[in-house]
């Protein structure tokens, strides 16, 4: 780990390490020492530069959400300490909502929604960054639908007019990470099985999906087999039948203990012209940024999550339909 604190034993202990210290442990201070000062943070509704805007949204968060844990569930990377590595964290947080804030007025209503975040570290500093809430399962859990919830957002921006639609690559900034990950075979067994399913190759789901499957998928649903997995993939395409899928970076790895496994950031865009998971088309332009981890067994993939921001999604097709 050269270049990084001889405390962490390697970079996912890092990464696990420096979560914790940051949110549990109240170092919010310690993103002066851990994040870049001109770090770039993309989610799927804002570009944000400087780890000044990021401290202020930990702190509002942790005023809204004081008790809230995040939780390792796995850190599935690439690179070198010496050239970067590029960490896919996911996690599964849990939450009291106990503060105002964004969600509006305190519930106290108890939460647990995955996120995944992808970030770029390099001589102890994270300095480049996509990150991913399930916001479906903490708008669900807080008794709104993501629609309403969109709606909700685009008034309090003050109308339309004032709302933006989140993120773009057309309001990218180029960030200091510029690999496409590495070239494992697990990474690209699952490139290639997302693409054959974005290309209506449906049948590739029993061809290469364990029969006892466990799928964790955007709303915090879970699900099991080749028919939960259809029903998911089938949805989320059938509204967006048009829309350029890519992907956008991909990392496959073999560890001692852990099963093979494979961490994908994928993105769809084009316009809402299909029924599906969405409602009624609209025509409105859309942008998914979307991210995934699998891992293999000796039937195919054994377990999948995926994640993207179904209020995002919504929040783009309501600016059009108004």
């Amino acid at each position: 780990m050269q270049g990084f604190d001889p405390k962490f034993k390697d970079f996912p202990d890092y990464i696990i390490g420096i979560t914790k210290e940051i949110w549990e442990d109240r170092g919010i201070a310690t993103l002066h020492q851990y994040y870049s000062p001109d770090i770039i943070v993309r989610s799927p509704s804002s570009v944000v530069v400087g780890n000044e805007g990021v401290i202020a949204a930990t702190m509002a968060t942790l005023a809204e959400f004081p008790d809230r844990t995040l939780l390792g569930e796995d850190v599935i990377w690439s690179g070198t300490p010496e050239e970067g590595m590029l960490s896919s964290h996911r996690i599964y947080s849990t939450a009291t909502h106990s503060g105002d804030g964004v969600y509006g007025k305190a519930t106290g209503t108890a939460l647990g929604y995955r996120i995944i975040a992808d970030c770029h570290a390099i001589n102890n500093q994270i300095n480049d960054e996509w990150l991913i809430r399930d916001q479906g399962a903490v708008v669900r859990q807080l008794g709104w639908e993501p629609e309403d919830y969109a709606r909700e957002q685009i008034e309090n921006d003050g109308g339309a007019d004032n709302s933006s639609p989140g993120f773009t690559p057309a309001i990218d900034k180029p960030g200091p990470y510029t690999s496409s990950g590495n070239d494992n075979e697990w990474g690209q067994r699952y490139a290639d099985l997302l693409k054959r399913i974005m290309s209506a190759d449906l049948a590739a789901i029993p061809a290469e999906y364990d029969r006892g499957c466990q799928l964790e998928y955007p709303g915090g649903v879970s699900g099991h087999s080749h028919g939960d997995a259809d029903q998911f993939w089938t949805s989320l395409r059938a509204s967006f039948p048009n829309a350029v899928f890519k992907i956008e970076h991909q990392i496959g790895r073999d560890d001692p203990l852990m099963p093979p496994r494979a961490a994908i950031r994928w993105s769809l865009q084009g316009k809402h012209d299909g029924w599906g998971a969405f409602g009624t088309p609209s025509g409105a332009d859309v942008y998914i940024m979307g991210v995934c981890h699998a891992e293999f067994g000796p039937w195919g993939l054994r377990r999948e999550f995926v994640l993207f921001d179904e209020t995002a999604v919504w929040k783009q097709i309501v600016l059009k339909t108004g």
